[in-house]
């Protein structure tokens, strides 16, 4: 297997599936060269039903160059109510256009402000917020610039053609492929990959360190200011000074060093806990999010190196089922409908498995998570052991606790490649990464792919 470039190895992706030298360029080089379309699943009442049942307001956003949080806190400020109370389903990138829903509680239509780089289109009312993963997936399209050797793209498709595991070739002009189903260098950070060391100190019960990874840990892709300003914190914890030295645009670490430089003494694990929930509930989920998500790619890298297949099970994996109301052409594993694949049962599985009706999946490690047998429960008791972890350790405080789930560990998708210029069209299930495709035809460092 070809090797994984050094940065995405240092989050767990160790190899690429395809051989295939990749088409170099990069994604990004214009808003408008990264779309993304939510394929939505949340029903809304008409706009003049009762506020007292349907208190939420929900509208769909066409974004440029706006990241998902701070779209929401500029709506939330126009409105002078908390940012808590606007809501959505799937965090976006700032430099795409992105078409996602929001909810906002308590608002009505003329409330929602004009914003610049946005288009907003009042759908209804609804009797709750939009929570995280109310969609069933979205929809890609990239455009890869100045391509290096775009003739790459056609034997690289065929290779994900073959590792995806069906004999059909996809719908029209598409072509069925398939990849593991990383998660995709953004969920880390793709200029400085920490997510997921924060996540790691919190799920060990050390907060201390959780905010240092946070404040500390300088990277050569930051601004010079701001590595001098990392690097202060780490040799002084001089929180006051800090504050001095800290950029404006990093608000959460200085919302953090906020915290810290109120409290009068030597902070301890109560207030460095309470300076990381200074931050956004939605970034507090993430960083353990990213930890289980760190050791889910470990356990995906280790699969490859043993050689164990993707797309059909062997004894002893855990399989889930599809989820039969996804729109079509997607597949949607659905981690509620888990099955033990045993001896008896791996031909009836792989059956199912083919149809793009069942997935083989790993653990998003929490408290209520049960691994797998045979050798991919090696697998998985391996990582966790390697990291110091349990399933009992994820039980902690407020928006940090977590009870784990299974993912699927193969992502498939009907794949439409256009060549001039090179663009690659796809749509994928909620939670899943545009990157993870496009780094197989890229093979470049992952800050060119966005």
């Amino acid at each position: 297997m070809r090797p994984a470039h050094p940065t995405e190895q240092a989050v767990g992706m160790d190899h690429y599936v395809s051989d295939t030298d990749g088409v170099g360029g990069r994604l990004r080089e214009d808003d408008e060269h990264f779309r993304v379309r939510e394929l939505e699943r949340f029903d809304t009442e008409p706009i003049d039903v009762s506020t007292d049942a349907y208190p939420h307001l929900v509208f769909r956003a066409t974004l440029q160059g706006w990241d998902t949080n701070d779209f929401a806190s500029r709506v939330s400020d126009a409105l002078g109510i908390s940012r808590e109370r606007v809501n959505w389903a799937g965090t976006k990138d700032k430099y795409a256009v992105t078409t996602q829903l929001f909810s906002v509680y308590g608002a009505d239509p003329e409330d929602i402000p004009d914003i610049n780089g946005a288009e907003i289109e009042v759908l209804g009312r609804a009797g709750r917020n939009l929570e995280f993963g109310d969609l069933a997936g979205n929809a890609f399209e990239l455009v890869v610039s100045e391509p290096e050797w775009p003739d790459n793209a056609a034997p690289i498709t065929d290779e994900l053609h073959e590792f995806g595991g069906l004999e059909d070739q996809g719908n029209d002009d598409a072509i069925s492929i398939g990849v593991p189903n990383f998660f995709g260098q953004q969920r880390f950070g793709s200029r400085r990959p920490v997510t997921h060391e924060v996540g790691l100190a919190i799920v060990r019960d050390d907060w201390e360190g959780a905010v240092m990874a946070y404040l500390g840990n300088p990277t050569d892709a930051e601004p010079e200011s701001t590595q001098e300003a990392r690097a202060f914190i780490e040799e002084t914890r001089d929180w006051q000074e800090a504050l001095e030295r800290v950029p404006n645009r990093l608000r959460y670490e200085r919302s953090m060093i906020h915290a810290l430089a109120e409290y009068d003494g030597e902070p301890g694990p109560d207030e460095f806990r309470a300076a990381l929930e200074r931050v956004p509930s939605n970034l507090q989920r993430l960083f353990v999010h990213a930890a289980q998500s760190y050791a889910f790619n470990l356990m995906l890298s280790e699969r490859l190196e043993r050689g164990l297949p993707f797309d059909r099970p062997v004894a002893g994996d855990v399989a889930c089922f599809a989820d039969t109301d996804a729109p079509d052409g997607l597949e949607l594993p659905d981690p509620d409908r888990l099955q033990r694949v045993d001896e008896r049962r791996v031909d009836s599985v792989t059956r199912h498995c083919e149809r793009g009706r069942a997935f083989v999946t790993a653990p998003l490690v929490g408290t209520e998570t049960e691994l797998a047998d045979g050798e991919q429960g090696e697998i998985e008791r391996a990582v966790l052991d390697d990291l110091g972890l349990e399933p009992s350790d994820f039980d902690l405080p407020s928006e940090f606790h977590s009870t784990g789930t299974r993912r699927a560990i193969l992502l498939r998708t009907d794949l439409t490649l256009e060549t001039d210029p090179l663009t690659l069209s796809f749509a994928l299930p909620k939670g899943s990464y545009a990157t993870v495709v496009s780094r197989e035809y890229l093979k470049v460092d992952p800050v060119d792919l966005g």
